[in-house]
């Protein structure tokens, strides 16, 4: 009778006497394989829980049932299960948080940025000022020189010219009153560039954003909202004219305008054309826009700047019919201008303006 060769009581007990125990039948001897020469298990499956089994147990001795392997099987699979619905829960919770998130707080977050970029777009051009080297003497000195200039060019100068080569306005074709207001809108522009050359050349080079011309950038996209302002525009036109009474005497420049439009005259059309759609948007646009605005922000701020130089555009026409809504067709362009820093977004958006009123009076 040979004794367990691992029985080895564990240590918290309490000494008892030892028991014979009888030897195992030779059915169950036949059955347990060799510990040297059976064969080797298979390492468990990744992700099994491997329970090890010594080769004595607390309550039991002998070889391991069907049951113990059911048990070992089934504590394998349901670690790894376990692991995957751990991991399936953990993506789902998130999930969730993250819609919760969206449905919560996630759109109003996304407003505020649309609102706040928006915003941003539009305020920009007032936090960024020019750089004005020269003071309100010299601004006083370019603006009187330019409205002297622009009276007597228009007043003095060509008609004397006219006169001394033989020709008088009133006497002259369609074609010839178009060409001469051609003649005469050309002259005063470049007297006004002139003045401007000649009072700011002690400034030179001028600081960064003077007189800015850009092909490139999103100022097509400010033109189009100020285009969409052009009804509001005629509509302070009309305000204004049955606000004020019709002068008595006719206004040359607009009678000589419809007088040509009557006669259908497509050259005469043409010349004037050019005049309101090319040579005044440009002369006019450098000096309000690109002189003036700018220059004001020197002594007080922007939106006031822009203020002020629509109200100098609309005096400089001499026409109090026209006040109302050139004013405000003056705060359009300046705020055009002052967002874009491009001369052209202003000078397209004016051309525009005048080809749309030149239209209208085509019909």
């Amino acid at each position: 009778m040979s004794s367990a060769s691992c029985l080895a009581p564990p240590p918290p007990r309490l000494p008892c006497p030892r028991a014979r125990l009888p030897p195992p039948s030779s059915a169950v001897a036949a059955a347990r394989p060799s510990p040297g020469f059976g064969p080797r298990r298979a390492a468990p499956a990744k992700g099994w829980r491997l329970v090890y089994a010594p080769c004595f147990r607390h309550d039991q001795d002998g070889p391991t049932t069907s049951e113990d392997a059911v048990g070992f099987q089934y504590d394998a699979q349901s670690g790894r299960s376990g692991g995957t619905e751990a991991k399936a829960e953990e993506v789902e919770s998130s999930n969730v948080e993250e819609e919760w998130k969206f449905k919560d707080g996630g759109w109003f977050v996304q407003l505020q940025k649309i609102k706040e970029n928006l915003q941003g777009r539009i305020l920009r051009f007032q936090k960024e000022r020019w750089t004005v080297p020269w003071t309100g003497e010299t601004i006083a000195q370019v603006m009187i020189l330019w409205i002297a200039t622009f009276w007597l060019v228009g007043s003095w100068i060509v008609p004397f010219l006219a006169h001394a080569a033989g020709f008088s306005k009133e006497t002259l074709t369609h074609r010839g009153q178009a060409l001469y207001s051609l003649l005469t809108d050309v002259t005063e522009g470049l007297a006004g560039i002139a003045i401007l050359h000649q009072c700011l050349g002690r400034f030179r080079p001028l600081p960064p954003g003077w007189f800015e011309f850009n092909l490139k950038g999103r100022w097509h996209l400010d033109v189009a909202l100020g285009c969409l302002l052009f009804p509001l525009v005629n509509l302070l036109s009309h305000i204004n004219i049955s606000l004020v009474p019709m002068s008595p005497g006719p206004v040359v420049g607009v009678s000589s305008v419809e007088q040509s439009i009557v006669a259908r005259d497509p050259v005469a059309m043409a010349l004037y054309a050019v005049v309101v759609t090319v040579c005044a948007p440009i002369w006019e646009e450098i000096v309000f826009r690109g002189f003036l605005l700018p220059s004001l922000t020197r002594y007080m701020p922007l939106p006031w700047s822009i203020l002020v130089s629509a109200a100098a555009f609309a005096l400089a026409h001499f026409n109090a019919q026209r006040v109302m809504p050139l004013i405000f067709l003056g705060v359009v362009m300046g705020g055009v201008f002052a967002r874009s820093r491009n001369l052209l977004a202003s000078m397209v958006l004016h051309s525009l303006w005048n080809g749309f009123v030149f239209l209208d009076l085509m019909k």
